[in-house]
């Protein structure tokens, strides 16, 4: 028995150690294959980028995996004791593997042998660290050992908090939501610290399983699982059981975060950053770098430009009567479920899609549009209203907006037509129709000193159309780029009170005659610069321009940033070529400024994940600004090292002149604001097919245009002074309420000389028909009436000889002249 005994000892050593021997070889085999764990010390995870407006208000955020980065010393102690009691109790003591827990999960697992159950894994926080950044996901035992040493090597190597940090910044929580910091925003729509017991408790239960979870579809094993976790955590000494009571008895309260754009009217706004940040950086760091992105957008600005535009173009789109529904949909049974199918303008809220469910000769009976839950579930209640036939007369117009073709809702509407309703009185239920407008534009605003965009507004409606008009809409600028033909010639000579013959002219090249016309038909004969620019004279304009030359005009044409080559033909004067509304309004605020070239910008600067800035638009030097004390010397002061493009009093001569259209020119009676000086220019391209405006203060220039997608005429009213003149107006008379009233600053050394407004000659006192204009040093009124034209000083002879349409004008305007 003795030698028995024996031999079966020494079987077994020796099958011991063959076992021994034989793991060792085995483990030996999976360390050489294992990754290197020490790429954890560098890690960044894919972050999100996030935008802000000039305020600070979260506009967008952007990611492919929608994570913020969290230090642990960030994580309250609430959240991370919900992490341990959900995943591993035993994290701060085991050292990697916890044998107390796979102990339990192996009896288990055999307890429930055959029974259909899920085996029970007993992986801790730094074996899931191990396998989520290193292995694969793969179920098999190879990767559970090589799995374990890895657990082991990690341990030895960073500290607990690091890889509790790791763990919860990694980890996926559903809804595209990667870490704490992206599942709290997304979830709960709040930060990581103000989560309470309960919010903490199903964030840490989601890990094992988000779509079993989930708080819409899975609502009741959502609540069941949670509260397990809450149990864990009175049961570990977290927190007390009557604070778990509380926390058990709370509903879910997820409210599910909207990714996209957070700011109200900022779709278009948004869109042009990403556009940018895409071009400077790469895909990759938009979408993974954790950007921190500052804006130039001002939000009040923002929704007073969009609801400007909007205005106008819903106001001249409905002159010209009822496109037809939106959609047709049966009336048979329910018509909600169809109508919650059909997409809404989710950035004009204002407006409602509605069913027509009766119509008569009075009023049409509407339903509207119902909600739907997350899983897409329609609310079965069905809110109703009522159209009145006062609240819709626009829609009985033909096309053309001439004349009425039909005389009530009956002749417009039918039962199943889909439209857009806005609520007058939501108490009376009653509504007035609504439709998407065909015609588009595009505004900007900028602060004309520093070239931040502050408000840009695309189009109508970014869900209708995602093309931005503001920046990427090519468009003929008309009578809006005459400025900057009379900028270049008050920058070379001529004076506001030169006089340029208004008259008929043609222009012979490669066989063909062109005939430039003023709007309306007439001429003026001999007139000054600033009758030419109040008026918009397109002959008086060509003339100048061929005086000048149109080398010169290009010149300055480019200088300001409208064109980065231009044509020098004639017909370029009258804003023939084709640009943007940003490099529109970018040229405007070099005049506004005083001619100091500027870089319009929608960035205010750029910070990495790290906080460390990598871009800046604000290049000027600031000596003496980081001082940390103050030791008596001189205060800061900004250098700026800006371009001077255009002569400050240039800049202000023009800006007189342009103060006239809005005070007697074509803008006349179009902008409201008397508390500040404003200036600006009108522009209609031929056949009335681009309508704009072009305006500023001192300390804001804006502007817009109007126009259908495919150019078109845009009939009656369509120009710059019916059409866009009035929506700047009405943007300007919301935003003066923003800003504080200034007036022009007249450089030093500029003479202010009264002069005759048609003559241009000096004034004398007592006069009628006078105005003060300014002029440079060494210049002033002409002695003698003398008038440009053809490329020479013209006497009277040539004047009547060469045009009777001048005689006719000089006669009957000018009595006495000569």
């Amino acid at each position: 028995m003795v030698r028995l005994i024996g031999y079966l000892f020494g079987l077994a050593c020796v099958l011991f150690l063959v076992v021994a021997a034989g793991v060792g070889i085995y483990l030996s085999g999976m360390t050489k294959g294992l990754p290197n764990y020490e790429v954890l010390a560098s890690y960044e995870p894919p972050v999100a980028t996030r935008v802000h407006a000039g305020n600070g208000a979260l506009m967008a955020e952007y990611a492919r995996e929608r994570r913020l980065f969290l230090p642990i010393q960030a994580v309250p102690d609430r959240v991370k004791a919900a992490f341990l009691s959900a995943e591993d109790k035993n994290f701060y003591n085991h050292p990697g593997i916890d044998p107390t827990g796979l102990a339990r999960a192996i009896v288990s697992n055999i307890q429930n042998f055959g029974s259909g159950r899920r085996p029970e894994g007993a992986s801790t926080i730094t074996q899931q660290v191990a396998k989520n950044f290193l292995l694969t996901s793969d179920q098999t035992i190879d990767r559970k050992v090589k799995e374990a040493i890895l657990s082991f090597r990690i341990e030895q190597t960073y500290s607990k908090d690091k890889i509790l940090e790791l763990y919860l910044n990694e980890i996926f929580f559903g809804l595209n939501s990667y870490g704490i910091a992206g599942a709290a925003l997304t979830y709960f729509d709040k930060a990581v610290t103000e989560l309470t017991t309960a919010e903490a408790a199903y964030l840490a239960a989601l890990p094992k399983g988000p779509a079993n979870y989930h708080p819409f579809r899975r609502e009741k094993q959502a609540i069941e699982r949670r509260n397990w976790v809450i149990d864990r955590m009175a049961e570990n000494g977290y927190i007390t059981q009557p604070d778990a009571d509380e926390a058990k008895k709370q509903p879910l309260g997820v409210k599910q975060r909207r990714s996209g754009t957070h700011l109200f009217a900022s779709d278009f706004f948004s869109e042009e950053v990403r556009r940018q940040i895409i071009e400077r950086y790469g895909d990759k760091a938009l979408y993974e770098g954790g950007l921190s992105v500052r804006t130039s957008l001002d939000p009040d600005l923002q929704v007073i430009a969009r609801h400007t535009l909007q205005n106008g173009l819903v106001e001249y789109d409905e002159r010209r009567g009822f496109h037809g529904p939106v959609a047709e949909i049966g009336m048979a049974g329910d018509w909600g479920p169809e109508l919650a199918k059909l997409p809404p303008l989710r950035d004009v809220p204002e407006w409602k899609l509605a069913v027509v469910t009766d119509v008569s000769a009075k009023s049409v009976s509407i339903g509207l549009q119902p909600s739907t839950d997350a899983n897409g579930k329609v609310d079965p209640a069905r809110e109703t209203g009522t159209i009145a036939a006062d609240d819709m007369k626009w829609a009985f117009r033909d096309a053309t907006g001439a004349r009425k073709t039909v005389k009530s809702p009956d002749g417009v509407l039918k039962p199943g037509d889909v439209v857009y309703a806005e609520p007058i009185d939501a108490a009376a239920k009653t509504y007035r129709l609504r439709q998407p407008p065909k015609v588009q534009g595009g505004l900007v605003a900028m602060d004309p000193n520093t070239g931040r965009v502050l408000a840009m507004v695309g189009g109508f409606s970014y869900a209708q159309s995602e093309f931005n008009r503001a920046t990427q809409a090519m468009r003929q600028p008309g009578s809006s780029f005459k400025p900057f033909v009379y900028a270049a010639a008050l920058d070379n000579g001529y004076t506001p009170a030169s006089v340029i013959l208004d008259a008929p002219i043609e222009i012979v090249s490669g066989g063909q005659v062109w005939k430039p016309e003023n709007y309306g038909g007439e001429s003026a004969g001999p007139s000054t610069l600033r009758t030419g620019i109040e008026k918009s004279r397109n002959q008086m304009t060509v003339r100048l321009a061929q005086d000048m030359g149109m080398e010169l005009v290009a010149e300055y044409a480019e200088r300001f940033g409208i064109y980065d080559k231009m044509l020098p033909v004639l017909a370029m004067s009258l804003g023939s070529g084709e640009t943007t509304v940003m490099r529109m309004v970018s040229a405007y605020a070099v005049i506004a400024n005083g001619g100091k070239q500027i870089k319009p910008t929608v960035i205010d600067r750029i910070q990495d994940r790290y906080g460390k800035t990598i871009f800046r638009h604000e290049e000027r030097a600031c000596d003496g600004c980081n001082y940390n004390e103050w030791a008596n010397q001189e205060e800061p002061t900004i250098v700026d090292n800006r371009e001077q493009v255009l002569d400050p009093m240039t800049a202000y001569q023009i800006t007189s002149m342009m103060q006239g259209v809005v005070q007697r020119g074509t803008a006349a009676g179009k902008i409201p604001v008397k508390d500040r000086d404003v200036a600006g220019k009108t522009g209609t391209t031929n056949d009335e097919k681009d309508a704009w405006f072009v305006g500023f203060t001192p300390n804001l220039v804006a502007g817009l245009y109007v126009g259908y997608d495919t150019p078109t005429p845009l009939g009656r009213a369509g120009t710059g002074s019916g059409l866009a003149a009035p929506i700047f107006g009405q943007f300007l008379t919301e935003a003066a309420k923003l800003m504080p009233a200034e007036k022009f600053h007249v450089p030093e050394g500029m003479q202010l000389i009264a002069v005759n407004r048609k003559t241009g000659m000096g004034a004398m006192e007592g006069e009628p028909d006078t105005i003060v204009e300014a002029f440079k040093p060494g210049t002033g009124p002409a002695d003698v009436f003398q008038v440009i034209g053809d490329g020479e000083y013209m006497t009277q002879d040539q004047i009547f000889s060469n045009s009777p349409q001048a005689q006719q004008a000089v006669t009957s305007g000018m009595p006495g002249l000569f």
